[in-house]
């Protein structure tokens, strides 16, 4: 493993981030720990992340989002729902 200070990875992290992108390991020092620098996977879709960080499979999902949806709807027709316009101030007092 590569080991840098944060002075001189800072320097040049371009090349350190492209290097560790490739495969190689690069660490860099942080008092007495190295912190690694490895490429990682990035989920775009809620659906993924959900899938991804709570280990939910597609069933238990498509469960989730229609009980909020019910629930979002019984709340909007209740009036306790309220469109937030861009001034936190007048929403919360109307």
């Amino acid at each position: 493993m590569t080991t840098l200070s944060p002075t001189k990875a800072r320097a040049n992290l371009t090349h350190w981030l492209k290097r560790a992108a490739a495969g190689e390991d690069v660490g860099i020092l942080c008092g007495d720990k190295v912190i690694a620098l490895r490429p990682v996977q990035v989920f775009s879709a809620d659906s993924d992340y959900a899938k991804h960080e709570y280990g939910v499979t597609d069933i238990e999902l498509d469960a989730f989002v229609k009980r909020m949806d019910a629930e979002l709807e019984r709340d909007r027709k209740a009036g306790r729902l309220r469109r937030y316009k861009g001034n936190l101030n007048a929403t919360l007092r109307d």
